[in-house]
């Protein structure tokens, strides 16, 4: 007797459409032929191409940190504070996803950096025109920081433009002082191109909103740009300590002085007075 399929069995999943007169739909939307034919390494070692895929993959996603941070920016022009805090915490997923890209270098002994750290030249890290934009978003502003891109027309203009506008923290204290917070005049009418400094009206502006309302929307914002704070800071210790690894305290590619100024870095706090009005609650 033969068996008849029952009627809630799940039929066979039909054949995907696989003839397509050009591209594939997923090719055009993509780009993967584009992506994954970026790769040109200059040596003969094989972990080079490591190395250039995952700073190929950082740089996209610090494409994405400056698009959701620019995102947060404009929202809070608006007065729009749940936009900013949903794009602040995508931002901390994809700032989770970066930090993770570290792992595939973290561990590269000093020799194994040394077969194809001569392919870098004079290439380094902190020539990268999209992580600068995420840093200038950061209030980390440096009109020197423009220089090295005086021969890349578009990146050029892109850093001059995000130099002179508020930074994601400048937007963060203008909202804050139309809600009627004492936020003073010298750092609302200051020059936006210029890096954020910590000021102690600032603080005590933090200590008031986190000593109210824990369920307060200004907290929330507060918690949501301390979140991307704390993984800006990962982020920065995780590039000294595989730095350290890989070459310990020789002068960095493009001049730097490696981990002596990684460590410079790694000190500073991004949205300063949110963390020391902590202390004051």
């Amino acid at each position: 007797m033969s068996q008849q399929a029952h009627p809630y069995e799940a039929a066979e999943p039909e054949t995907p459409h696989l003839d397509f007169a050009g591209t594939t739909p997923y090719e055009d939307y993509v780009r993967a032929d584009l992506l994954t034919h970026l790769q040109h390494t200059l040596s003969d070692d094989p972990g080079e191409m490591v190395f250039l895929v995952t700073t190929q993959v950082m740089e996209l996603w610090f494409t994405v940190l400056v698009h959701e941070w620019e995102t947060a920016a404009k929202a809070l022009r608006s007065d729009d504070v749940p936009t900013a805090i949903a794009a602040l915490k995508r931002s901390v997923r994809e700032l989770e996803a970066l930090n993770a890209s570290w792992t595939p270098l973290a561990g590269l002994t000093p020799a194994q950096f040394n077969s194809y750290r001569a392919a870098l030249g004079e290439g380094s890290g902190f020539q990268s025109a999209m992580y600068r934009r995420m840093e200038f978003l950061l209030g980390e502003k440096s009109a020197s920081m423009l220089v090295p891109h005086r021969g890349a027309h578009r990146a050029h203009a892109e850093l001059e433009k995000a130099l002179h506008e508020p930074s994601l923290y400048d937007e963060v204290l203008r909202l804050l002082a139309r809600r009627g917070h004492a936020i003073p005049d010298e750092v609302l009418d200051r020059d936006v191109a210029q890096r954020h400094e910590p000021v102690a009206a600032v603080e005590q502006v933090w200590t008031e909103i986190y000593s109210g309302d824990q369920d307060g929307e200004l907290v929330r914002l507060g918690e949501a740009l301390t979140d991307v704070a704390e993984l800006v800071w990962r982020w920065r210790n995780d590039h000294l300590v595989a730095t350290r690894r890989a070459m310990g305290s020789k002068t960095g590619t493009g001049g730097s002085a490696g981990v002596a100024w990684l460590e410079k870095r790694a000190r500073k706090n991004v949205f300063p007075e949110l963390w020391t009005a902590r202390s004051y609650v």
